[in-house]
């Protein structure tokens, strides 16, 4: 019995949240939540929810959708960012997309 408790004790601290920012846009909202995991180190859960209303009685539920980054993959992942984000630029300068400007780069120091 004990060690179930500590299983569901490290299992709810898998969960902790350090530090979260929610970015509100249009009928999404982006959730960047920065927690801790077993090892004690710290990864960024990404989650976009997106509320949908179904039905008759207008029953209204959350589409979420998460990944997880881990530290080691940071650099990686804004390389691959910022490539596609100077694509779309591109794309909207040529005029495939001039309503929605993108901006150009994502600079952060993972050092």
């Amino acid at each position: 019995m004990e060690d179930e408790k500590l299983r569901f004790d490290t299992d709810k601290r898998d969960q902790e949240i350090v530090y979260s920012k929610a970015i509100k846009a249009g009928k999404r909202i982006y959730y960047l939540d920065v927690k801790r995991n077993r090892k004690d180190e710290l990864f960024l859960a990404i989650t976009e929810s997106k509320k949908k209303v179904s039905g008759e009685e207008a029953q209204v539920s959350f589409e979420k959708h998460k990944i997880f980054l881990y530290r080691e993959d940071f650099e990686k992942f804004m390389t691959g960012l910022n490539d596609v984000m100077d694509y779309i630029g591109k794309s909207s300068e040529q005029g495939e997309d001039r309503n929605n400007p993108v901006p150009s780069r994502f600079e952060i120091d993972f050092g």
